[in-house]
């Protein structure tokens, strides 16, 4: 091999310890805060020509960009021995990308995270920091516990939703309550995700489902706000559940890993509909199909690069 194929393999190997995919669900969590934030209705004079509402939501996309980057890089860092037995065509354990490597690329991602958001406020800053402690406790500490490594992990979804508020800082204390439904969406996936490798059990599934459950009456509760428009989230929220419900009662129903898989594949990427169901809420139908239109190109890089 060359030395320009070497790079490009290593280049390679590099975007999929970041997960593309996934960070595009993370884009999602910005956009449905900004919605929630009110900003929105200032994002409507970029069609006259003002282009200020923009900067501040570029920046949080950067930052969010750069905080799940560094979160899933460092969890291949952590997990490099276990993978070397259980995954051993990963990154790391393969010998396409060195540890030390993956050191730096995260701790540069992470940096870029906090970063990025300070250019929005100093709440901003603030919830990016936290998020990226939350992220390296998870990959350290977190997942290697049953009860709060769920919660940890959703605490970073949730903490993700807030930053996109943010981008109004006065309107996170408005609205901080709905971190809990993404807190709870996640802890629903990494429950289940816990059987990836050697198969899972059927009552870790029915937390999963009962969780889902309770998001979805969440989301409908919400309709109890001033100015939350119930009905334009519904055609969201059929689409939610036929696509999350179906392969999570399979995995219930046969808990092997590869149902497993699947089953987390499909909650990971239906995010971006979770979100979508929460900005059409807040913003309108047009908003959320626009929240919505990032899940054909995640859908599409999760066909390039793994999302577990």
């Amino acid at each position: 091999m060359n030395a320009a194929s070497l790079s490009r393999e290593r280049l390679w190997a590099y975007l999929q310890m970041m997960r593309p995919a996934n960070i595009i669900t993370a884009w999602a969590d910005i956009l449905v805060g900004f919605a929630a934030s009110g900003s929105v209705v200032i994002l409507n004079q970029v069609l006259t020509g003002a282009i200020a509402p923009l900067i501040p939501l570029a920046w949080l996309i950067l930052a969010t960009t750069g905080l799940y980057g560094g979160g899933v890089v460092f969890n291949d860092v952590f997990d490099a021995q276990l993978d070397a037995k259980e995954r051993p065509e990963r990154p790391i354990p393969s010998g396409r990308a060195s540890r030390q490597s993956a050191i730096w690329l995260g701790s540069l991602l992470l940096s870029l995270g906090v970063v990025a958001a300070a250019q929005v406020s100093v709440l901003s800053a603030i919830l990016a920091a936290a998020i990226a402690f939350a992220a390296l406790f998870y990959d350290a500490f977190g997942k290697h516990n049953a009860f709060f490594g769920p919660i940890n992990m959703g605490a970073c979804r949730g903490g993700n939703l807030l930053l996109g508020i943010s981008a109004v800082p006065a309107m996170v204390g408005e609205y901080w309550f709905l971190a809990l439904i993404p807190i709870a969406y996640i802890a629903a996936i990494t429950a289940i995700s816990r059987g990836e490798v050697h198969g899972g059990k059927a009552t870790t599934g029915m937390l999963a489902l009962v969780l889902i459950g309770a998001v979805i009456s969440s989301i409908l509760a919400l309709g109890l706000l001033p100015d939350y428009q119930v009905l334009a989230t519904l055609p969201f929220i059929a689409l939610f559940a036929a696509r999350v419900l179906p392969p999570f009662v399979k995995a219930v129903r046969e808990p092997t890993p590869d149902q497993i898989r699947t089953a987390v594949k499909a909650g990971v990427l239906s995010l971006i509909i979770l979100d979508a169901i929460v900005a059409a809420g807040f913003a309108g139908l047009p908003y959320g199909l626009l929240v919505l239109s990032l899940l054909p190109i995640s859908i599409k890089l999760a066909q390039i690069f793994a999302v577990t």
